[in-house]
Parts: C-alpha cells; sequence; structure tokens
C-alpha cells in the first residue's frame, strides 16, 4: 500500500511538473477547457436566473373573476369568502361595477361611457395567485369557474406558459452543449496525453524491457489528464464568476428600473462541485483512451 500511494504520489508531481514546464501551452489549454466548459454553464445560469425573475417581477399573472348579473347577496357573501380564505392567492382586490365604468371614462372613454343608460360591466375580483405555474393557474381557473354565481373566468397565464415552454428549450440545448463540450474535453486531453507518449516513446519501452505494466506507466498520464480536467473545470468557474461580478451592477439597475431588486445568482456549491469534478472525469477519460490506445501500439 505504502508503495501504491508512493508512486501515484510520484505520477502527480510528474504531472504538475510537465504542466508547469510548458506554462503558455498549459495555459492557454486550461483557457480552451474553461471556455469550452462556461459556455454551457452559463447558459445554465440564464435560465436558472430567469426562472427565478419570473417569479420575482411585479407583473405577476393575474386572475378576473366576472361575478354574474343574477348572483344573489348569498352567492356573492360565500364567493368572497371562499376568495378570502383561498391559500393559493396572494392579493385579492374587488372592482365594483361603477368603480369599473369610473375607470373606464378616466382613461379617456368619457363619450362612450357617459352615452350609456345603464352600466353593463358586471362586478369582478382581480386576483394575484401565489404561483405562475401555468399548470396550477389553469387549475385554479378551472376550480373558480366552477364556483356559484361566478359568470366568466380569465387568466393571464399566456406569458408563464410562453416562459415555460422557453425554458424547457434552454435546459434541452444545455443537456446538448454539455454533452458536446464533454466529448470535446475528451479530445482535448486524449491529443495532449498521445503526443506526450509520443515524446516519451523511448522511456516507455525502456520501461516495459523492466518489467513495468502498462498500469504502471498509464499512471502518470491519467493523474496529467485528471489535474488538466480540475485547473480546466477550476478557470471555467473563475471566468463565471467574473462574469457575474462584471453584469451583477447593470442587472441590478436593470431590475430595479422595473422596481424589483433582483442579484444575480451563481453557481453553489453543488453545481460547482459538479462543474468541476464532470471536468476532471472527462478529461481523465481522454487521458486513459489515449494512454491505453497509444501502449498497444508501442512495441
Amino acid at each position: 500500500m505504502k508503495s501504491w500511494l508512493h508512486h501515484h504520489r510520484a505520477a502527480l508531481l510528474d504531472a504538475l511538473h510537465r504542466l508547469a514546464r510548458a506554462p503558455f501551452a498549459t495555459l492557454f489549454t486550461l483557457l480552451a477547457i474553461g471556455v469550452a466548459l462556461s459556455l454551457p454553464a452559463a447558459l445554465y445560469l440564464t435560465l436558472t436566473n430567469l426562472a427565478r425573475l419570473g417569479g420575482q417581477m411585479p407583473a405577476q399573472p393575474e386572475i378576473t373573476v366576472f361575478i354574474s348579473a343574477s348572483a344573489t347577496p348569498g352567492e356573492q357573501q360565500a364567493l368572497r369568502q371562499k376568495l378570502e380564505a383561498h391559500a393559493g392567492l396572494s392579493k385579492r382586490r374587488f372592482i365594483s361595477r361603477d368603480a369599473a365604468l369610473k375607470n373606464l371614462a378616466s382613461q379617456g372613454l368619457g363619450d362612450v361611457t357617459a352615452g350609456l343608460k345603464t352600466n353593463p360591466l358586471p362586478d369582478a375580483w382581480a386576483l394575484t395567485p401565489a404561483a405562475s405555474d401555468a399548470a396550477v393557474l389553469e387549475t385554479l381557473r378551472k376550480e373558480l369557474e366552477a364556483l356559484p354565481g361566478v359568470e366568466r373566468v380569465l387568466a393571464d397565464s399566456a406569458w408563464a406558459q410562453r416562459l415555460q415552454a422557453m425554458l424547457g428549450i434552454g435546459q434541452r440545448l444545455v443537456l446538448i452543449l454539455a454533452g458536446l463540450f464533454g466529448i470535446a474535453l475528451v479530445a482535448i486531453s486524449s491529443n495532449a496525453i498521445r503526443a506526450q507518449i509520443l515524446m516519451r516513446r523511448d522511456e516507455i519501452e525502456v520501461s516495459r524491457l523492466i518489467g513495468a505494466t502498462d498500469r504502471y506507466i498509464r499512471r502518470p498520464f491519467l493523474h496529467f489528464g485528471l489535474l488538466q480536467g480540475f485547473l480546466g473545470g477550476l478557470s471555467a468557474w473563475l471566468i463565471l464568476a467574473a462574469a457575474g461580478v462584471l453584469l451583477a451592477e447593470p442587472v441590478g439597475r436593470l431590475a430595479t428600473l422595473y422596481g424589483a431588486p433582483y442579484r444575480l445568482q451563481g453557481l453553489g456549491l453543488l453545481e460547482s462541485a459538479l462543474m468541476i469534478g464532470g471536468a476532471a472525469l472527462f478529461s481523465w477519460l481522454g487521458a486513459w483512451l489515449a494512454a491505453s490506445r497509444a501502449l498497444s501500439r508501442v512495441d
């Protein structure tokens, strides 16, 4: 066990030495990996922040409940109690038919309303749901429409449905991009390891002559790939962090103009670990494939 640990330590130090021996090449490789990984991660963060922003904007979807003209006072009172006690509503505002008519007149339609002999507008409730999910809004609309004394229910849920559809497309796109860049990371690591094996061909042949196994010879290259992927994932995290700092002020200023103070959310601890760990894993896989293939061709 002590010998095994010693060799792993030696292989890791060898990988660090080879990375440090070519600083410019290492820097550009890590930047290439970081940029490649930051693209799907940035899209993921954009979707996450859009989903959060959709629930914080003041322009929440609104449901309008029109009361039937034939509704009895008992039905209207029961409807009021039902709406005030409903847990799925965050705000409730009663709009009388007279208030609705005055509102129309104040909006420049005074000439039209002045010619009316009777008020054709019904009493109504303007409701703000606690959730903006399109499926929840549709369920709530059907529930309210079935109440006694209700003539019609209008739910402003079209924007929520469009937002969910766009977020669904974006999530699929994140998965596709993550898969493509994962393959690209395997290719980058494979090319780097293949070049190293070709440069160390004589050393590998001597190691085999003295009885070294392929596993023993392959180990330094695997550590190199693992370390390269880890540092590439870390560079992607730093790129995203820098982008978040640069965008925080203009995004906050724009959100303030809409009356909804907002702060960009970056990658959490688990998400950061998954990105960096995934980069290390894909790079290790590329190193293993390249080392195994190259060693099979070395006589």
